[in-house]
């Protein structure tokens, strides 16, 4: 009986050991789950932001296709960390200007500035980044990089003619840069006939589906005068 009651203790003890162990090892993670929750609250609040401005630039720009009672139309996919990517910059300073197509038919002068490499969905990609040549001589421009890209998701759930990101020069040659697809935005095209909207070159056709930032305009497509 004594040797039964000591087994008895030694189970409950043994129990008792590791039920804490597991209980500290659940406790070891709770603040880790708490960071990336914050982290991820955090950052969801600061594209939510970001989309707030970019609703309001079409209200203080004339030649905009969009209206304040258009822009419940405007559709997003929600923020997604996955698809902002840490990239290497690569400057491609012998790159010669070149005319660049828009779906109106006419041509804009652009060079090819530097080509971002990164990591996604274990696919290692790259999107080349490209300077406008009118904006070189304009003191609020001339930092601005254009970065136009198709993916799988053209046609379907975005814009059949692609998207855009918009970057700057410090930016990418600063030591760390993240591309971030959840600012990516549909060029005015996707709203309204009769602008000059670049057509992305071949070279940033990705061949996975970006399922961040922008999607397809959910209103009428406008027509200009």
């Amino acid at each position: 009986m004594v040797v039964q009651a000591n087994f008895r203790v030694l189970q409950f003890s043994q129990l008792q050991s590791s039920g804490m162990k597991n209980l500290l090892t659940v406790l070891s993670f709770f603040p880790v789950f708490l960071l990336a929750q914050e982290t991820s609250t955090a950052y969801a609040e600061t594209i939510a932001h970001h989309r707030e401005e970019y609703k309001a630039e079409f209200l203080k720009d004339k030649r905009a296709p969009l209206k304040a009672e258009d822009l419940q139309y405007l559709r997003f996919f929600d923020p997604n960390e996955d698809f902002r990517v840490a990239c290497t910059f690569e400057r491609t300073p012998d790159e010669k200007p070149f005319d660049l197509p828009t779906y109106s038919g006419i041509t804009k002068p652009y060079r090819k500035y530097g080509k971002l490499t990164f990591e996604l969905n274990g696919q290692t990609l790259s999107l080349a980044v490209y300077q406008s040549i009118q904006h070189l001589t304009h003191p609020l421009y001339k930092n601005y990089l254009f970065l136009p890209f198709r993916d799988l998701t053209n046609g379907e759930s975005t814009y059949g003619g692609g998207r855009y990101i918009d970057l700057k020069i410090t930016e990418v040659e600063g030591e760390e840069f993240y591309l971030d697809f959840n600012k990516c935005y549909n060029p005015w095209c996707g709203y309204s006939d009769g602008y000059n909207c670049p057509i992305p070159p071949s070279e940033n056709n990705l061949e996975v589906e970006i399922l961040a930032g922008e999607k397809t305009y959910a209103g009428e497509k406008k027509h200009k005068d």
